[in-house]
């Protein structure tokens, strides 16, 4: 079977790391990069965690550092949810290397990746979309070389988790999600629909990384505190928000998928608001008409989805 080529634009971050390690250890992933964005922590943050990950891991994909602040930057991005993702962005995991500033390179290694492998390019987005926005505006013709895009994002007809109604990913810029969104690449959304359902309680964490392999073993410990953040806010465990996006990536079937345009308020107290356009109706032509239809993830089987985690993440080595 010809494996996958994907690009993880990614902004480590916890559930991150849980991300990348499937993607790694996933028999019919060929990961040909990982970009990284503000988000979890700044960029320098993201960045050091990505390569050291990397390098603990024994990840070859080169790591690129890509954006340090949203577009149409008028000041600080939104504060770095340092009680969630502890002060260095995984759990306080002890991390010898210290962040360093490094030249913006994702949106060109985004677009020429793309442009040497047209037609087979997955990107799988599970931090703000400020890189994948750039990267169209660098090279619009883009959006019709790449395969497809997978976005850990949005909140639709629910409440959000960084206001009442956005998901954090697309509040962290949300001019850059809603050009994501626009673009006429074919764009699946897994939102807090799907992922405020696949929970890894601290029990069973515990039993899956117990006679796991040693990657395994580091998720669960950096992930400690992750858990504390979920109890404390009445959830039964962690929840899964960027693996499970990985997962639709290998497994679709295990997702109930929803067909219609979306757009995401830019501004005001409703900004990362997404909304998709529903049923057959027929309106006055305007913007809703120009945007490809996407597809949202509204469900699908979390037991499944997350015995796939288990089973691809979690399977000691021989």
């Amino acid at each position: 079977m010809t494996k996958q080529k994907i690009l993880f634009d990614t902004d480590p971050g916890v559930d991150d790391a849980l991300a990348l390690l499937y993607l790694h250890r996933h028999p019919n992933i060929d990961l040909l990069g990982i970009t990284t964005v503000f988000g979890n922590a700044p960029i320098s943050v993201t960045t050091r965690n990505a390569r050291f990950l990397a390098e603990a891991w024994g990840i070859k994909a080169p790591v690129h550092a890509g954006a340090a602040v949203p577009l149409n930057w008028s000041g600080a991005p939104h504060p770095y949810p340092v009680h969630v993702h502890g002060a260095n962005g995984l759990g306080n995991y002890p991390i010898a290397q210290e962040p360093r500033e490094e030249m913006d390179t994702a949106a060109r290694f985004i677009v020429d990746s793309i442009r040497q492998n047209p037609g087979q390019v997955r990107l799988l987005a599970v931090g703000g979309l400020t890189n994948l926005a750039r990267a169209l505006e660098t090279d619009p013709a883009i959006a019709d070389l790449v395969q497809d895009v997978v976005v850990m994002g949005g909140a639709f007809e629910i409440p959000g988790n960084v206001s009442p109604v956005a998901e954090a990913n697309i509040y962290a810029d949300p001019h850059a999600a809603d050009r994501v969104f626009a673009a006429s690449w074919k764009v699946t959304a897994v939102p807090l629909n799907l992922t405020g359902r696949t929970v890894i309680t601290r029990e069973a964490l515990a039993t899956i990384s117990a006679d796991a392999n040693p990657e395994m073993q580091m998720v669960a410990a950096l992930s400690q505190g992750y858990i504390d953040f979920y109890l404390q806010w009445g959830e039964a465990g962690m929840l899964v928000h960027d693996c499970s996006a990985a997962v639709f990536l290998t497994d679709p079937d295990l997702f109930t998928t929803r067909p219609g345009s979306v757009v995401v308020i830019k501004e005001g107290p409703a900004a990362g608001l997404t909304l998709q356009r529903l049923g057959a109706a027929r309106y006055s032509p305007s913007e809703w008409d120009r945007r490809r239809t996407q597809l949202v993830c509204v469900g699908g089987d979390a037991a499944g989805i997350l015995a796939r985690i288990y089973d691809v993440c979690a399977t000691p080595r021989n």
